[in-house]
């Protein structure tokens, strides 16, 4: 698995980030991973790695902003996009869906969208 950091050498492009409203939660809560997020410049793979092993499908895929790796949302089967934060310790996966400009932090339970 590659494990070069985010940035011009992963194929990553610069995308600003901020904390979503969230109606649950106190106000003010602050993710210290946002510098750190960016988007990739193409595709990642085929699928999560993961299932394809297994022969499994998947409902959606997650990218960690850490090292590119590819996994499924936690409506799959494997959840493996957390099962990878859950070992390697890497804080932020976004969505690769086309259609959403959105990511998850783990470690600070905050929900992360694109920055107009």
């Amino acid at each position: 698995m590659d494990t070069e950091p985010v940035g011009e050498d992963r194929g990553s492009a610069e995308v600003s980030w901020e904390v979503a409203p969230d109606p649950g939660r106190p106000d003010g809560r602050a993710c210290s991973h946002l510098p750190e997020v960016a988007r990739p410049l193409r595709p990642p793979g085929d699928g999560c790695e993961e299932c394809l092993a297994r022969g499994w499908t998947w409902s959606r895929l997650r990218w960690c902003a850490t090292c590119g790796h590819v996994g499924c949302c936690d409506s799959s089967r494997g959840r493996h996009a957390y099962a990878h934060h859950a070992a390697s310790g890497h804080p932020v996966a976004l969505s690769l869906d086309p259609r959403e400009g959105w990511g998850w932090c783990f470690e600070d339970e905050l929900f992360l969208i694109e920055s107009p």
